[in-house]
């Protein structure tokens, strides 16, 4: 096909100002700086998760030295840091590549339409702050870096329960947390056994009069150093960028040793887990019915507990877990099948969230929508048949920004590809016939329930999405870019001038 190309707004749109968008940014700004981009954000402020998760201890699950950029060395004393860090060190990285100046805040893709003719993108902008506009904006762009993660940032999961309208306290779920919630003295359940349910409860445990984290499934719970010592005497030996380089190494090799022996020995790796809790729990505490999942170690996501904060609030009683299925709610709270009653003031619905591509932005080539379903990623990077579009989901057996920066990596590495060969676009090509499975092969409630909505990974090199970092430095970052499964297309003259 032969087309003519047209001047875009940006060479680069990056939607979302998390953790994701702001590395584009940083890649960009340092590998190609003389490309134009701008990140649209459609909240008010940066951080992605960090900001918009407000409940008590909202920290992360994996260490810093490896959910920190490569490119800026995590210095604070916390591994295991909570999300005001987080969002200092953001911000910190906006400021040091200047990004300020680059971030459109209230601004909500809708929609981005393909152009074969022109060879950009088109997308309509809406406008999410309180001023009134309500005509959406019309921004071009070259390429579109999605940086949106793949939660529904507006809704959580909520299933409905029996009899919950006839509770006469309040249920709430964490991602719209309220300000003003008081707990202090009260008897609190969460519902949940996950990420967010286990920092829920060591956090608000001290001021509650008994807080009880209700779970269906146990999940495997692994105490982890808030502060790691061999870390920070590796800093203080080598500095701030050698000793961060240090520790992040580490840190991989670590988190890699542990899924593979996880993976490969799940039966050993159970039972290590299970010891572990039960030296941090009472004597005689049913670690049996608690904290005995029924799948393997990492067939879904550990959850880390820094210092054993959850074990230390159950020992000192101002804690509890009680396992079983909910029979119905009732004015005063719980009501189990199997005949107990869990009081409670106040009912926290850690239940997950949702799954949602893009950002909800809705996909389409010359006016036909694209269907994600349809597709088959491309070195865990594109969709295969989309142009100039880039998809950033992080792993999910380690830190989500150790994909991230590996992709920038192939991604600027693309664009110096396409800029040497006067190319104006490049989609993959997936081959006929090859055999799909699910891109996110994960047994997490949250991906099951989303598994129709999202891309297939193929079951072929380069169409496979690994989790390996070791996997990805050799094929994102030193892999061709030209392997014959990506089809460059170069377009005539410009149609009009730049503005």
């Amino acid at each position: 096909m032969t087309s003519t190309t047209s001047i875009p707004d940006y060479d680069v749109v990056i939607i979302g100002a998390g953790i994701s968008g702001i590395g584009a940014a940083h890649y960009l700004r340092t590998e190609h700086p003389t490309k134009s981009f701008a990140i649209l954000e459609s909240r008010e402020r940066i951080g992605g998760t960090w900001d918009l998760f407000r409940y008590p201890g909202i920290r992360s699950d994996s260490d810093l030295y490896t959910f920190g950029y490569e490119f800026k060395p995590w210095t604070d004393p916390q591994t295991i840091a909570d999300a005001p860090r987080i969002l200092e060190y953001l911000h910190e990285a906006v400021a040091d590549d200047n990004l300020a100046d680059t971030i459109a805040f209230n601004r909500r893709v809708t929609a981005a339409d393909w152009s074969e003719a022109e060879q950009l993108w088109r997308l309509t902008v809406a406008h999410t702050d309180k001023t009134g506009r309500k005509k959406p904006d019309t921004v071009t762009a070259r390429w579109i870096f999605s940086g949106t993660g793949y939660y529904n940032y507006d809704e959580g999961y909520a299933p409905e329960f029996p009899g919950q309208d006839s509770f006469e306290g309040q249920i709430i779920h964490p991602q719209h947390w309220p300000e003003d919630l008081d707990y202090k003295g009260k008897k609190v359940v969460i519902i949940g056994s996950g990420a967010t349910a286990v920092t829920l409860m060591p956090s608000m445990a001290p001021d509650t009069e008994h807080i009880t984290m209700l779970q269906r499934t146990p999940s495997y719970i692994m105490s982890v150093p808030r502060e790691d010592p061999i870390a920070k005497a590796t800093m203080r030996l080598l500095g701030d960028d050698r000793g961060f380089r240090v520790n992040r190494q580490r840190a991989i090799l670590q988190q890699k040793a542990l899924y593979q022996f996880c993976q490969r020995f799940p039966k050993a790796a159970r039972k290590a887990i299970r010891k572990v809790n039960a030296m941090q729990l009472p004597d005689g505490y049913d670690v049996d019915t608690h904290f005995n999942p029924p799948y393997d170690p990492w067939d879904q996501r550990l959850c880390a507990v820094p210092d054993g904060d959850m074990y230390r609030e159950i020992r000192h009683g101002h804690a509890s877990i009680a396992t079983g299925k909910i029979a119905t709610f009732d004015t005063t709270g719980i009501q189990l099948e199997s005949g107990e009653h869990l009081d409670a003031d106040i009912i926290i619905t850690a239940t997950g969230l949702n799954l949602q591509l893009f950002g909800g932005m809705a996909l389409s080539i010359d006016g036909e929508p694209v269907d994600p379903a349809s597709t088959i990623v491309y070195r865990g990077a594109m969709m295969s048949g989309v142009p100039n579009f880039i998809i950033a989901i992080g792993y999910t057996n380690s830190s989500w920004t150790l994909k991230i920066g590996l992709l920038c990596e192939w991604f600027c590495r693309v664009l110096s590809h396409m800029d040497g060969g006067g190319y104006t676009s490049v989609r993959p090509v997936a081959p006929a016939g090859m055999g799909t499975r699910p891109m996110l092969d994960f047994d997490a409630g949250y991906v099951k329930r989303a598994l129709h909505l999202l891309p297939k990974q193929g079951v072929e090199e380069p169409w496979k999405t690994t989790m390996a970092v070791s996997h990805d430095v050799k094929n994102l970052r030193k892999g061709a870019v030209d392997d014959g499964f990506l089809s460059y297309e170069k377009a005539e003259a410009p149609l009009r001038a730049p503005a």
